[in-house]
């Protein structure tokens, strides 16, 4: 019989990547959907479109925010396998909606372990837990580095975080967490800082703007590539034992140095279109975040090969396809020589 496993935030970033991945591995795939008025699953519309060879995929109306909705689903499914990916996940929005943000991204995590619990089977879970709970720490942070969480997104993690802990030592449920650091892809979100950059000048080839407007650019980040991480996810919960894993490139870069590269590939004059505006400053920035996956490396035999180039030349290039421009094709030969038999379709 095939693993059956349970993803919440299936449409989002990580959610796509992850259900190709276990499709690809012959997995029952089952995601949780928010209700809405308008489709909210394009990142996953070809595979619903075009069924894989492999494994199976359900789609499940639930709200996060609903622990009754939530313990239907599993003990109707009975997983093997939970990723825990759901969540308000955008840092800046975090702070306009503070409640909202805890509601579903702190609380959710309590009502995911509580349905764990009640299930006769022995299910893992993995969470999936941020950087951003690092916060004013400074770098590099593991797995042993305090946090000091700086926005309300981080602090509603950081209670999952320590809920996850918690279940593990008290009921001996398998769960663990993975302390993600930035990870993007063509599939990012438009509101992030990377896909803003590559969407806007994506924008300015085609003559439809004339001005890229960003916030802080002298923060620094460790940004890596998203389906990597989610084969890390899936090492993690597929360990002998729960517990908790760094995973990062090791390396920090601004986003600054973010928009050279980008411009730099492209070749254009950076001066020319890029703008600062305080509208997109945080009320408590978080200046530095570097990870060292060395744990991750070692336990999980997991380490990140796309460099810091690779990913904006992969993310350059999609973008630019996107919207119809010729794309100059280094970041798709890089995807090759990284994925010779690339798990997912589409960028």
């Amino acid at each position: 019989m095939s693993n059956v496993a349970l993803i919440t935030g299936i449409t989002g970033q990580d959610g796509s990547y992850l259900a190709e991945l276990l499709l690809h591995k012959g997995y029952e795939v089952h995601g949780i959907v928010r209700r809405s008025s308008s489709s909210n699953t394009s990142r996953i519309d070809h595979i619903l479109n075009h069924p894989p060879a492999s494994g199976e995929l359900h789609l499940h109306y639930g709200d996060l925010t609903d622990g009754e909705q939530i313990t239907r689903i599993l003990q109707t499914y009975e997983p093997d396998e939970i990723y825990h990916l759901g969540a308000q996940s955008h840092v800046r929005v975090s702070f306009e909606a503070p409640e909202y943000t805890a509601d579903a991204t702190a609380l959710s995590t309590t009502r995911i372990l509580e349905g764990m619990r009640c299930l006769k089977k022995k299910t893992r879970m993995y969470q999936a837990s941020s950087s951003e709970m690092f916060g004013g720490a400074a770098p590099p942070q593991n797995e042993e580095t305090a946090f000091i969480p700086r926005s309300p997104y981080a602090c509603a993690k950081l209670y999952g975080y320590w809920m996850v802990k918690n279940y593990r030592e008290g009921y001996n449920i398998f769960a663990s967490n993975g302390i993600l650091f930035n990870h993007e892809s063509p599939r990012r979100g438009e509101t992030f800082v990377t896909r803003k950059i590559t969407t806007g000048v994506a924008s300015i080839l085609a003559k439809k703007t004339d001005v890229l407007a960003l916030g802080n650019l002298d923060a620094t980040r460790d940004w890596g590539f998203a389906p990597e991480y989610v084969e890390g996810m899936h090492h993690i919960i597929t360990h002998t034992q729960a517990d908790d894993f760094v995973l990062a490139t090791g390396e920090t870069h601004s986003v600054r140095e973010f928009v050279h590269e980008v411009f730099n590939y492209i070749d254009l004059d950076i001066e020319r279109y890029v703008t600062v505006d305080p509208r997109y400053f945080r009320p408590t920035e978080v200046e530095s975040l570097r990870g060292d996956a060395s744990k991750a490396e070692k336990t999980l035999k997991w380490k990140p090969q796309i460099s810091f180039s690779d990913l904006v030349k992969i993310m350059v290039d999609a973008d630019m396809r996107k919207i119809g421009l010729p794309v100059i094709g280094e970041g798709d030969e890089i995807v090759q020589r990284r994925f010779p038999d690339k798990w997912w379709s589409g960028d």
